[in-house]
């Protein structure tokens, strides 16, 4: 029959990971209503086990709360069951989302390891060096220019603590001003 009349493509993209997360959240969120229920129903049973007498009565309130226990019991595995495969979605998620950073990470990376390349291209190593010592040398003008406008003129290189205290270079000063 595939053959004459084909077979149906499927045209629905496969769920995502947080359709599945989330659907089976909400059937995780059911069972937990329905646990709620049972254990309602079960306190029920308790007490109309602690108020009647021993005897049959007491033994058919007994046996519906063992098959409510059952029941919830069923329940509580669906709902572990449950809790589990939404783990397993959240790790295969967050392990999608951590190669998606990757990959993001990469390109950037490439993008910027691109643009330096192009930038060290137009620096040389040797244009550096020369600009450098260009500036020292400049740096040496500078200094002797500041060095010679910064000279003492008619001051004795040669002045001794005598000669400060007896007064000879506020003598000199005098002639100075």
């Amino acid at each position: 029959m595939k053959r004459v009349f084909g077979v149906k493509k499927n045209k629905d993209p496969p769920p995502s990971i947080e359709d599945a997360n989330e659907r089976i959240t909400k059937r995780g969120d059911s069972v937990d209503e329905k646990i709620k229920k049972l254990d309602a129903e079960l306190s029920r049973y308790k007490e109309q086990i602690k108020k009647t007498r021993p005897g049959p009565a007491q033994e058919a309130v007994k046996a519906r709360a063992m098959r409510v226990l059952k029941q919830k019991r069923m329940y509580e595995g669906q709902r572990d069951m449950l809790y589990n495969q939404t783990f397993n979605l959240d790790q295969v998620q967050f392990a999608a989302e951590g190669i998606k950073d990757a990959q993001q990470t990469m390109s950037a990376l490439k993008s910027a390891n691109k643009e330096l390349k192009g930038m060290m291209k137009t620096v040389k190593i040797q244009d550096i060096d020369n600009l450098q010592d260009e500036m020292m040398d400049l740096m040496d003008v500078s200094n002797e220019i500041q060095e010679t406008l910064g000279r003492s003129y008619n001051v004795p290189d040669d002045i001794d603590e005598d000669e400060l205290m007896g007064g000879k270079l506020m003598y000199c000063f005098k002639l100075l001003i």
